[in-house]
């Protein structure tokens, strides 16, 4: 049984290896000594047991047992909270769980990561918490929070608590909050949570509570046991950091860099750099102006990355560690003159206040959270003293270390900083992959120290995840009509008892008679992947066919039916003409269909205007060194000696023809007019000297950052194009909505007031439609709805994979799902609403152009087969009224070119 749980959470959750090897050993543990999770137990005995399991386990160090599992940076460690909490849950029956957080910025994200339908959502497909999600109570809202409401034999709560705001309320001897008197409860909340028979206790970044008064307050909970979480396991002293006893898993970051799950930590610096020849002022003259060369390239590198791959864009920052405060204002001054680079980075540079603490920094640290954003024009961060834990950004790419300190403080505080990926895995684009650390003067004795065996590179943390909550949400799964009509779904009836007042009686109700339906309906669905054989859906009902599905339903039955009494033999044939008759009613026939160039094909790119509002690459006339911290390779930003062209462009030209997709021959004019942009936005900013310094280093940079567009404006013609369909039709596939929780299920005829709010609302009481629930994207959707309800013949909002129809939109590819699919009775439609603003948009022209083609080839292959012909409309949602008829929509057909 808990083998089973492990596994299923193992692919549940694509748990990474670290993070499988803890479940395994919790798991491990548990099976060694399940007295754990019992009162009464011997605390020692079961120490004793574990440490002839374990060979790094030497002692609990608490009242109770608690094991640390030691994760480097990157790894994911509140995605093992959330499995741990599954597996306890699932195979040991634990319900209640209290999780620390050190302070405010973590105990925010954990809350968002522990509500669902956020990003980073921890039991995200564990399907067991999908419609009742683990209850959530923090320390602001537990004094609000009914707890006595709800089944508390088998609701999972989890607790959620800052120790920061408990050490703060034991000051001067005072009891924390959590500890008062409750009249609710008739006892203190703390108390509450002590008496229970199940709690255990989870402690995010743990090497935070040894030796705290708020510790020992929390140690009185008496949990069955603790779980500990921290890339760092021991304790700072005056002497030497003293290492924890309790660890059963180290994962430390030297694996974590073998196994890709965090940047690649680099130290920077000049070919032949000598810091004897420079004055202090000069060498962070240098630093910058490196640094900021440097963010410059990685800025390019992630675009084009982006471009290249399609991901959303990623905005790199530099950090800049100053003295102290006075130098730090001195250095924002500087960066934002009209000195530093002709005044670029005005208003793109922030001085963090290292003097603040306590709540102010951690507000401080919260508010840094939004140089992420792309939109967020910050490009340079300046701060004395280096954050710690809750500052856990992806985009951090140079360091830049102006503070006296030695290798080993700058390689710990440095490299901890900017590990965290922002795609995260790795890319295999050196630039999108690595952190640099701009340390000229420092670079040989930072290699020695990071080559050293007990390099603080093994043990440094960063802390994953940003704050991020929404609505309470659940996910529904919505089976077609046709399941529901057969027996073999339920009727959904969430909150719908106003809704649906019509009471239906599903074709079969005995177990037997539903086996065997769901097994006719597999071997018919077979047959809409024959379509010689079954061209439409209607050839189900042919009697051969008939003959067939019940002589391969039979054969799949023989075991089963072995067993049943000559009396309760159920008729197969009639099951099967039964079934198949509710396939054929309840389903709009959806031919698969592939399109293929024929004859001669001919490519090209249509001429375009370059966007070159993010290059800004600098002149350099020393090279730079990149040394690489993990496998001591080097790399370098340097010119490409002896490759001297006559015309600036041509560096460009003769880097963009290397590409496999460009032809100089039929593509020279547009290579030229691109090339001449790029060259007159360098000389925009840079003297001729200057952009041939640029031209000449970064010719190769620059010509994959103009592919990347290019890409976007390619073209492609056939002589022909032939249609192959490989599916006559196919069964429909069940629906899954987010929806907010506890939302009644509306008549799709309802007026909706707050507009705002549709896409949290399901909607049902249909007549037509081939779904008993459905979810709209705006009122306009619904108004639709209920126009097809009266005028159309069935119809339903497809699931995604129903339809396999791509379009393309500059470099990617992607699926396009349309809103309707309506039968009428001459034709099918394939309808898309839209804001009349957005219907000359590249993205939605490029969808109307994918959808009517599909249209012209399915209409084809309809009129060989003596079916209805499909028709695509593209609607402005300003025309949708109730009052219409579906017919006057039929003008906005758009058809094939």
């Amino acid at each position: 049984m808990t083998t089973r749980v492990q596994h299923h959470i193992n692919g549940r959750l694509s748990l990474r290896t670290p993070q499988a090897e803890s479940l395994a050993k919790l798991k491990q543990a548990l099976d060694a000594a399940p007295q754990m999770l019992k009162h009464e137990r011997d605390v020692a005995a079961v120490l004793e047991i574990l440490k002839g399991k374990f060979a790094t386990l030497q002692d609990f160090e608490r009242e109770f047992p608690s094991l640390c599992f030691a994760l480097a940076t990157g790894v994911g460690k509140t995605r093992l909270m959330g499995a741990f909490i599954a597996y306890l849950h699932l195979a040991h029956g634990i319900n209640n769980f209290f999780v620390l957080a050190p302070n405010l910025t973590i105990y925010n994200k954990l809350i968002a990561d522990f509500s669902p339908n956020t990003p980073k959502y921890v039991f995200k497909g564990i399907s067991e918490f999908a419609l009742h999600p683990p209850r959530v109570i923090t320390g602001e809202d537990y004094e609000r929070q009914d707890i006595a409401s709800g089944d508390w034999i088998t609701e999972v709560r989890i607790n959620i608590f800052n120790i920061a705001k408990i050490n703060s309320e034991v000051r001067g001897g005072k009891e924390p909050r959590i500890k008062r008197m409750r009249e609710v409860l008739g006892d203190s909340y703390f108390n509450y949570l002590a008496n229970l028979p199940d709690l255990v206790l989870l402690m995010d970044e743990s090497h935070r509570y040894r030796a705290q008064a708020g510790m020992r307050a929390i140690n009185e909970l008496k949990p069955l046991l603790g779980l500990e979480l921290t890339a760092t396991p021991f304790v700072e002293t005056g002497k030497a950091p003293q290492p924890f006893k309790n660890v059963i898993v180290d994962y430390p970051l030297a694996r974590a860099l073998e196994d890709g799950f965090v940047k690649v930590p680099a130290v920077v610096t000049q070919r032949n750099f000598n810091a004897k020849d420079y004055t202090l002022e000069e060498i962070e003259k240098i630093k910058l102006e490196d640094g900021v060369r440097l963010h410059e390239n990685t800025k390019v590198e992630l675009l084009t990355y982006a471009r290249e791959n399609g991901v959303k864009p990623v905005k790199p920052f530099m950090l800049v560690i100053a003295r102290d405060t006075t130098h730090a204002t001195a250095l924002l001054a500087l960066m934002e003159s009209e000195n530093f680079h002709g005044g670029r980075y005005r208003g793109k540079v922030i001085q963090v206040d290292s003097s603040k603490s306590g709540k102010d920094e951690e507000e401080m640290i919260a508010r840094l959270l939004a140089v992420e954003s792309v939109d967020e024009p910050t490009e340079i961060v300046i701060h004395v003293n280096m954050l710690k834990e809750g500052w856990d950004v992806t985009n951090l790419y140079t360091i830049v270390p102006l503070r006296a300190a030695n290798a080993r403080t700058l390689i710990e505080q440095s490299i901890g900083r900017g590990l965290r990926l922002p795609y995260g895995k790795r890319t295999g684009v050196a630039a999108v992959d690595r952190l640099n650390i701009i340390a000229h003067d420092r670079f040989q004795e930072i290699i020695d120290e990071a080559n050293q065996g007990d390099s603080v590179l093994r043990l440094q943390q960063v802390i994953l995840e940003a704050p991020c909550q929404d609505d309470e949400k659940v996910s529904v799964q919505v089976a077609s009509s046709m399941e529901v009509c057969l027996g073999l779904a339920e009727r959904p009836s969430e909150n719908m008892s106003a809704q649906e007042p019509q009471s239906y009686q599903p074709v079969f109700t005995n177990e037997h008679e539903k086996r065997i339906a769901r097994v006719v309906m597999e071997v018919a669905a077979q047959y809409g992947r024959r379509p010689d054989d079954a061209p439409t859906s209607q050839a189900l009902l042919q009697s051969d066919i008939q003959a067939q599905i019940t002589a391969e339903v039979q054969k799949r039955l023989q075991p089963a039916q072995a067993e049943l009494p000559m009396a309760d033999t159920p008729d197969v044939a009639g099951i099967v003409a039964k079934t198949t008759k509710v396939m054929v009613d309840s389903t709009i026939d959806i031919p698969r269909i592939t399109v293929v160039p024929s004859g001669e094909v001919s490519t090209g790119f249509h001429p375009f205007t370059l966007d070159v509002s993010r290059l800004h690459l600098q002149p350099s006339e020393r090279e730079i060194t990149i040394h690489n911290l993990h496998t001591n390779e080097q790399t370098s930003l340097a010119r490409e000696m002896g490759l001297t062209e006559k015309r600036p462009e041509d560096y460009i030209v003769h880097a963009l023809i290397d590409f496999d997709d460009i032809d100089y021959f039929t593509q020279s004019e547009l290579l030229y007019d691109l090339a001449g942009q790029m060259v007159a936005h360098l000389h925009s900013y840079l003297s001729e000297e200057e952009a041939l310094n640029v031209l000449d280093k970064e010719r190769r940079l620059i010509a994959r950052e103009i592919h990347a567009q290019m890409v976007a404006h390619f073209w492609e013609k056939a002589a022909g194009y032939e249609a192959k369909v490989s599916q006559g039709f196919s069964t429909l596939k069940p629906c899954v909505y987010t929806v907010a929780a506890n939302e009644a299920v509306h008549s799709v005829r309802d007026t909706v007031t707050d507009k705002t709010r549709i896409k949290n609302m399901l909607f049902g009481h249909f007549a037509k439609c081939l779904y008993p629930l459905q979810k709209f994207d705006s009122d306009t959707e619904r108004r639709f709805a209920v126009i097809l309800e009266r005028d159309a013949q069935k119809w339903f909002k497809p699931a995604k994979g129903q339809f396999q129809i791509d379009y393309k939109l500059g470099m990617e590819q992607k699926e396009y799902l349309p809103d309707f699919v309506a039968e009428t009775e001459d034709c099918i439609l394939m309808a898309e609403t839209k804001a009349h603003a957005d219907l000359d948009s590249a993205e939605v022209q490029a969808k109307a152009q994918a959808a009517s083609t599909w249209c012209k080839h399915a209409s084809n292959y309809a009129s060989q087969h003596g079916t209805k012909a499909w028709r695509y409309l593209l609607i402005p949602h300003d025309e949708v009224s109730e009052a219409k008829k579906l017919a006057d929509f039929l003008r906005f057909e758009k058809k094939a070119v």
